[in-house]
Formats: C-alpha cells, structure tokens, sequence
C-alpha cells in the first residue's frame, strides 16, 4: 500500500511539473491562451456585430485557422447574456467575451473594471446606397462585370476561398454587389487590419483641425508613461507607418507577441509600450499591429475622458460626416479601441471610407483630410519594398493595377480598393485561409468592364485579368 501511495505520489509530482513546464512555455503561455482566445472573441463578434449564424461564423472564420487545435478547444455560447467562453478541454486556459450594445465584444480577463452594463447604441439606422442600374449599363460591359463578380464566388476554387460579399462604387455610386448565402448588405464584415486605414483616416481628421502633429515627438502617451527617453522619439506617423521600432512582431503562429497581445492582454497600448526597442524610429519598417494599438490609444484620448464621449468623438469625426452608421469599433478591456484589427462594418460602409480618398478628403462640400493627405498616406515607407504607405497598402510591382492606387487590406482576405483614376471603389470581404483571395483579380476585371466615354482612353485591350498574384500581405490574427 505505501508503494502505492509513492508511485502515486511521484505521478502527481511529475504531472504537476509538466502542467508547469506547459504553462511557462510559449504554447502554454501564449498559444494555448490565443487559441481560447480567439474563439471567444470571433465568435461573440462574428454572432451578435456581424449577425452571421455562429455555425457559418466557426465554419467558415475559426475552424481552419485552428488546424489541429480545433479539436482541443471547445466554446459555449449564452445567447441571453450574449457572452462566450471557450477554453481547452472545457478545462484549461479558459477565455470569456462579452457582448455590449454599440461596443461589440470585448475579451475580459477581470482587470481594469470592466462594465459589463455599459452601452453606447448607435443613433441611426445603416442607410444603403440604392443599385443605379442606369448609371452601371452607361459606363459598364455588364456582362463582363456580373462575370468577374460572379467569378469571386462560384466554382470549386471560389469556394476555396469563401467570399462572402463584394461591393463597387463608381462616381460614388453602387453598380454591383453581391453576397454569399448567410451574408447580406446588412452584414457588418469584419475588416480586420483594414481598421488601420480608419485610424489613419481619424488621424488626418484631427490633423485637418489642428488638434494633432503627426511628426511630434513625445506626443504618445502610453511610452511617456514607461518612462524611457529612448521611446519619447517616436510619433505618430512612424507609428502609422509601422516603422515604430519596438518589439512587438506579428506572424501568425499564434506564439508571437502580437497574439499575445490581441487575446492575453488587459491593455494593450503598455503591452506595446514597453516592447524592447530594436530600432530607431523610422530606421525600420516590420509591419507591426502594436504600432497602430498605440497611435490609436494617442487619438482616443482627443476624443473625450470617457469611453462615450470617444465613441461620439470618434463617430463624428469619420463616421457620420460620412453617412456611416453601421460601424462598430470594438475597445479593449481597458476602453481602448482596438484600432489596428476589431472594427466592423457593412461592405457599403467600408466603401464610404475608401470613397473619402477618391474624393481627395472632401465630402458634401467640407474638407475632412488636409489637401495633401492623400499624398502622405500613398507615400512609400522606406524598407517597405514600396508596398506600404500610412496606415494603406500599395500596388506591388506586376499587380497591373494603377499605380496611382491604395488598398485596405485585413487578414483572411479583406480588401479595399481605390482607385482615383478610374473613379472606383471595389470592396471585398471573405474568410479566406491558407490561399489566395485573388482580390487583384477581381479589381482588375472591374477595371477591365469599365466603358468609359470616348473621350477618355479607354483600359488596354489584352490584360489578362486571371493572372495569379500574391494579394495577401503579412496581416494580424
């Protein structure tokens, strides 16, 4: 019996050394944790923000990023309370987000004081733009547009990379969308890392009223805060040019630092500001969502002291002069805005973003954007190989697309074209994993349907719309 008891006993011991081991290893300190993490979060967004069937939503978003993990990690939903948890085994490394009214959700780790009862409703009712057919069969081949919008999302290869919603302004007008089943105009798609485009936007509106210096140093609260005279160089724009410097590195493996921060963290912004420096600002760019975490911390707090006066500061500065009313942009559990991934929004909305900048900044006669802010943010970064400007992406060289144009861009297939020239706005939202959306395509077949009058060129005969390019950029989880 005694032999018993010491075997027993050394199993424990070994059992809770490894328990240990795990947990102070990155799998059990950061993957783990990410992968509980982001169940919750996505599905309590992707249910009750975007109102997509939560089947759809795990299906379609969750299951193949998890891989192998999927197995592991269970999640239950309480529709009353619109809350989720998940961990792993129903046991371990347990997560839970919360559902607010005009907040969306937000993970909660029990810091900070979080107020579950809070809300901040959004006043008005999404307003969609109407089809203008006629506008469409004067300035389209309309058989070549309804095919390359119909390519997007039929066929065994589509349906590899599960489009769920495409819509094109021109002049400002609607003349295509379409949607996959379980998706309508009324879905707020997640934009993902196209919410650095809308903070970027937010920066330029404060620019545009003299409340903000992009090129300020030791403007950026969160790095006062650390103390460190090294991090008093950086500004604004280096931030939004992801050329911050600090060690805060994103690659989707789920063990990075960004993991860590977007689903382990009560507040983000320290998370980022006290990264190890491992360059001089704007000596190095690595695109980085912690860069943009702690820029968007900087304009918030402009905004107003509370978490509703921000919410109505930052709606009526880039949301309702717009006629967006849709938007939903999620705060962390400290009430900061998790501007670098977590806003949402219809695929008509996110088109009235990206037709600010085909409107050069102004809308119904009042300049939102200072004169030359389209110029700032279509301005390569240096080290970016020319494919990145402020807070946009731009074309890579043998994209065939203008050379003239910038792009939103989100993980899982998010896009957002602009294209001034042309007078176009193209947006394209999907939950594609593991290949290429082929959203240069589409853009390229719309551009190719356009029949503008005679007096203006024409686009060249021959292009071939179907060329296979790598569309993705590295992105955040």
């Amino acid at each position: 019996m005694k032999k018993r008891y010491i075997v027993g006993g050394a199993i424990a011991v070994l059992l809770a050394a490894g328990v240990t081991a795990l947990n102070l290893s990155p799998i059990g300190r950061v993957y783990l944790p990410s992968g509980t993490g982001i169940v919750a979060k996505q599905m309590c967004s992707l249910t009750w923000v975007s109102g997509l069937d939560p089947d759809q939503a795990y299906d379609f978003y969750l299951e193949p990023l998890l891989g192998d993990a999927a197995s592991l990690i269970k999640y239950d939903m309480d529709a009353d309370n619109r809350e989720v948890t998940s961990s792993v085994l129903g046991l371990f490394w347990p997560q839970r987000a919360v559902w607010r009214d005009g907040l969306g959700c937000t993970l909660v780790h029990g810091g900070y004081g979080f107020d579950a009862e809070l809300t901040v409703p959004v006043e008005q009712e999404f307003a969609p733009f109407e089809l203008d057919t006629a506008h469409r069969d004067e300035w389209f081949d309309t058989e070549a547009l309804d095919a390359v919008i119909a390519d997007a999302f039929d066929g065994v290869e589509a349906d590899s990379r599960q489009t769920l919603g495409v819509a094109v302004l021109h002049q400002g007008r609607l003349v295509a969308e379409h949607y996959a089943d379980g998706a309508s105009r009324d879905t707020r798609f997640h934009g993902w890392s196209m919410t650095k485009s809308a903070m970027t936007t937010l920066a330029g509106t404060l620019v545009q009223e003299g409340r903000l210096d992009i090129d300020a140093e030791g403007a950026i609260p969160a790095l006062a805060e650390v103390d460190d005279i090294r991090l008093a160089e950086i500004t604004i724009a280096d931030l939004l040019r992801m050329a911050g410097g600090l060690a805060i590195a994103e690659d989707n493996t789920g063990t990075d630092p960004n993991s860590e921060m977007l689903f382990t963290q009560s507040d983000m912004p320290r998370y980022a500001a006290t990264r190890e420096r491992l360059y001089a600002p704007g000596e190095h760019w690595q695109y980085m969502s912690g860069n943009t975490i702690l820029a968007t911390d900087t304009m918030q707090r402009l905004l107003g002291d509370t978490l509703p006066e921000q919410v109505a500061g930052l709606r009526a500065h880039i949301f309702e002069p717009l006629g967006i009313y849709s938007a939903i942009m999620e705060p962390g559990e400290n009430g900061v805005f998790q501007g670098s991934s977590y806003m949402y929004a219809t695929a008509h909305d996110w088109a009235r973003l990206a037709l600010l900048y085909m409107n050069d900044g102004m809308v119904d006669g009042r300049r939102l954007l200072p004169e030359d802010w389209y110029d700032i943010v279509a301005e390569p970064t240096p080290g970016s190989d020319g494919q990145y400007g402020m807070g946009f992406w731009l074309p890579a060289e043998g994209s065939l697309l203008p050379p003239e144009t910038i792009m939103l861009s989100g993980f899982q297939g998010q896009w957002g074209y602009v294209l001034p020239e042309q007078e176009l706005v193209i947006v394209r939202f999907g939950a594609t994993t593991g290949v290429n959306s082929r959203s240069g395509g589409l853009a390229r077949g719309v551009i190719a349907a356009l029949q503008p009058p005679v007096t203006t060129p024409a686009p060249e005969a021959g292009t071939d719309v179907d060329i296979d390019i790598d569309d993705t950029p590295t992105d955040d989880q």
